[in-house]
């Protein structure tokens, strides 16, 4: 009989709940902040990170999953009697982590013959960060535990993935600006003069999406933007980080627009924070068809 487990790193922004709640196992990554190394999502919470970020003078650091440390995961779920695992990883073309996860699979029957043909391995590209791919791999571990077989979350996952769009609002360009994560958001000097950029996360790529002067504007042209790109009646999530207040403004406008809620929230952690500042909000969708 299959066991299949579902797994995803802690870019997703999965929260504490959904990850109990479903199963999901998150493997968190290593973060420099000043001159301390920190696991995320285990030495800290997002609000102890996003402390720590505004104490420290230096850019925050993240570093990507070794394929060393796939090869002894993958073996760590074989002794444990998986024999499925789907991994939904963040942005391969922001990361080498996603590649890393290919590389081990053969490392891992070089390294432990006696896997080969008993553990099958499946390692999704999330193109994405944040909600982009957090909420397709939540839904595909409740698919899991709802008994569904690897074949239809593997190909709910391709499908889903692939219709992912983001629209998220900057609202301070410091980290930004030096992460060279986000390129195009570099080239507004905009804390001085009081640009927002609204960045879209779409096909493994980060733009800009458009420009506001002044944060009034910015909740409301994420939403038209949105709104305006998303299936009709289809679901969304939000994703916000040290601002509670635009969190519920953007729900509201939202709510207000659709006739609808949100069905998730996405806070961000640490890897998405130190490329984008810890304020931000935006709102996560499906394309339409």
């Amino acid at each position: 009989m299959s066991k299949i487990q579902i797994i995803t790193d802690s870019a997703s922004d999965i929260s504490k709940e959904m990850e109990q709640k479903y199963n999901l196992d998150v493997i968190s990554y290593s973060i420099v902040i000043g001159d301390k190394t920190y696991t995320s999502r285990v030495d800290f919470d997002n609000e102890g990170c996003y402390e720590l970020m505004e104490a420290s003078e230096s850019l925050p650091m993240t570093s990507q999953i070794t394929a060393f440390q796939f090869m002894e995961l993958y073996y760590d779920y074989y002794q444990k009697g998986c024999t499925d695992l789907i991994f939904i990883l963040i942005n391969g073309k922001g990361s080498a982590t996603y590649n890393n996860s290919l590389m081990a699979m053969d490392m891992l029957i070089e390294e432990h013959p006696e896997c080969e043909g008993k553990i099958h391995i499946y390692s999704h590209d999330g193109g994405s960060y944040s909600a982009g791919y957090g909420q397709p791999a939540v839904m595909a571990a409740k698919m899991a535990q709802e008994g569904r077989s690897v074949e239809e979350i593997n190909a709910y996952l391709e499908e889903s993935i692939a219709r992912r769009r983001i629209y998220f609002g900057i609202y301070n360009l410091k980290y930004a600006g030096k992460s060279g994560r986000i390129p195009s958001a570099a080239a507004f000097i905009g804390d001085k003069i009081g640009i927002k950029p609204i960045m879209k996360i779409w096909d493994h790529e980060i733009t800009t999406a458009g420009k506001c002067r002044g944060e009034k504007k910015v909740v409301s042209k994420i939403c038209d933007m949105a709104i305006a790109d998303m299936e009709p009646g289809s679901e969304y999530q939000i994703e916000y980080g040290n601002d509670e207040k635009i969190k519920e403004e953007m729900a509201a406008k939202m709510t207000e627009k659709l006739g609808y809620g949100p069905t998730g929230y996405f806070q961000i952690g640490a890897e998405v924070a130190a490329n984008a500042g810890p304020r931000i909000v935006g709102v996560a969708f499906d394309v339409k068809k």
